[in-house]
């Protein structure tokens, strides 16, 4: 007992210490310049440029799996990088568009501002929800840590006023406050991708235990599913962009399971629920539930800003950092 208590200690402890690293300016600096760095968070990178992203894309559809493509980028320092992101948000959409790929898009809103100004985040996210309409393609806000909770979920409550509807949101299981968000966002035909959560947010606000996670997260899985139901949910659209209400984001196999085993219990049909993984992160997974008759999707993130994200993978999953020294070594 005494020793699984240490272990779990220094885990935490690894944990806090990479997410800390994540947003490290001077950490970034250096670990970009090591080319073995880039070897290995090419792992789950699908590269630096949009044909990158693209060709990864059309390996997944060829598999009978969806995507959802991510330019990576978060937290930008001037308002010139927040449009200048958003016009390479914006010519995703349009890739997406010419090159005929079963792919929406992921965006984060300190990409486009949210931390430099709130009215010009509006205006790119606009922006963004409009060319995607225009492109009958979709648009999925990410979640990013607490201080920017509050201004996410109104800003996508303002987008949906305005009469768009092809935009939805994501929530993470280890915040005490996303059982009532989501009941709320679900009152309003939010379609919802649930996540655990990768940000290190102070006890106050989050279940500090993994098992307390897990619970919520299977809790807000059944909610999601029974929304769906009560609602008469449509499977995922014909061309791949449009997710049905849940999307259950996980690689942990109990919760899928449960998931699965939930939505049967309840009648959902399978095409009425998304599994939704990270590119690099159990194929094994991915390929079961698609076999299985259920839709899958996965998050496909590229760009040159590609270390905060790699940095909360490994945090999530400590195991990768053998992986990543591994990569030191070779030549």
């Amino acid at each position: 007992m005494r020793r699984n208590s240490l272990n779990r200690e220094d885990t935490n402890m690894l944990r806090s210490l990479l997410i800390y690293l994540s947003k490290a300016d001077w950490a970034q600096r250096l670990v970009t310049r090591w080319k073995f760095a880039w070897r290995t968070a090419s792992r789950f990178v699908a590269g630096e440029k949009i044909e990158d992203a693209i060709r990864v894309v059309r390996e997944l559809n060829a598999r009978g799996i969806n995507a959802t493509l991510d330019h990576l980028g978060e937290h930008t320092s001037t308002l010139d990088e927040a449009n200048q992101a958003t016009e390479d948000i914006l010519e995703v959409i349009n890739q997406v568009s010419c090159c005929d790929v079963r792919s929406n898009v992921s965006i984060k809103l300190t990409q486009i501002g949210l931390a430099l100004d709130e009215e010009l985040c509006a205006k790119n996210l606009t922006r963004i929800v409009e060319a995607a309409a225009q492109n009958n393609n979709y648009v999925r806000i990410d979640m990013e840590d607490t201080p920017y909770t509050d201004k996410t979920i109104r800003l996508y409550r303002q987008i949906r006023q305005r009469g768009y509807k092809n935009v939805g949101m994501v929530v993470q299981s280890y915040l005490f406050r996303t059982e009532a968000d989501t009941r709320a966002l679900l009152a309003e035909e939010t379609r919802f991708r649930l996540v655990k959560g990768a940000y290190k947010e102070p006890p106050e606000l989050a279940y500090p235990k993994k098992a307390d996670v897990d619970a919520n997260f299977d809790l807000l899985s059944k909610i999601m599913i029974d929304a769906a139901l009560a609602a008469k949910s449509l499977s995922v659209n014909s061309d791949g962009r449009v997710p049905p209400i849940p999307a259950i984001g996980t690689h942990d196999p109990r919760c899928i399971e449960f998931a699965k085993k939930y939505a049967e219990k309840v009648g959902l049909p399978k095409n009425a629920m998304e599994f939704q993984m990270l590119y690099g992160i159990r194929r094994d997974l991915q390929e079961q539930c698609a076999r299985e008759g259920y839709p899958v999707r996965i998050y496909v993130p590229y760009g040159t800003h590609w270390y905060p994200y790699f940095m909360r993978r490994l945090a999530e999953r400590p195991a990768n950092i053998w992986f990543f020294i591994s990569n030191f070594f070779r030549k």
